[in-house]
């Protein structure tokens, strides 16, 4: 992911906040408050015939250095392009590239109503490791819990 992927990343966030179940931020941040948010090494796009149709990027969990090997990911698919792998290959490279960068654990707080993005992470490798009820409401104002995923490097 580059600067100037931007546009197209937030417009593909926006749908997953408009959708209702992959966030529940209400507002798209600007890219200076996502990119201090956000691990710059650990962060692609995938392209199909030059447009950017997701991506797949990671935030850390803590800022005290023992848990400097554990982040958390966020995915998001382009609606028109999600069951086509598109979230398969992101989340692998991910995988990949972050072991090589030396992280340990990926965390995922998945709204349990994304079965879809439950499945996609099980997929991969991660493993449910308990959820959180009631943990906000989404942008239609229901309590949601959300499911807790973690993949373990090898």
């Amino acid at each position: 992911m580059i600067d100037n992927d931007w546009e197209r990343v937030s417009e593909i966030y926006k749908q997953g906040m408009e959708g209702g179940t992959a966030t529940f931020n209400t507002e798209c941040p600007s890219f200076e408050e996502w990119d201090k948010g956000h691990i710059k090494d650990c962060r692609f796009v995938y392209e199909e015939d030059g447009k950017v149709i997701g991506w797949v990027a990671i935030s850390p969990t803590s800022s005290r250095c023992v848990y400097k090997g554990c982040v958390e990911m966020s995915i998001y698919v382009d609606q028109e392009y999600r069951g086509h792998g598109v979230g398969t290959a992101l989340v692998n490279e991910l995988i990949k590239r972050s072991e090589k960068a030396g992280f340990w654990s990926i965390y995922s707080a998945i709204i349990s109503i994304n079965k879809a993005s439950i499945a996609l992470h099980k997929k991969c490798g991660f493993r449910e490791i308990g959820y959180r009820e009631r943990i906000a409401k989404d942008r239609f104002g229901e309590w949601q819990n959300t499911t807790l995923m973690e993949y373990r490097a090898s």
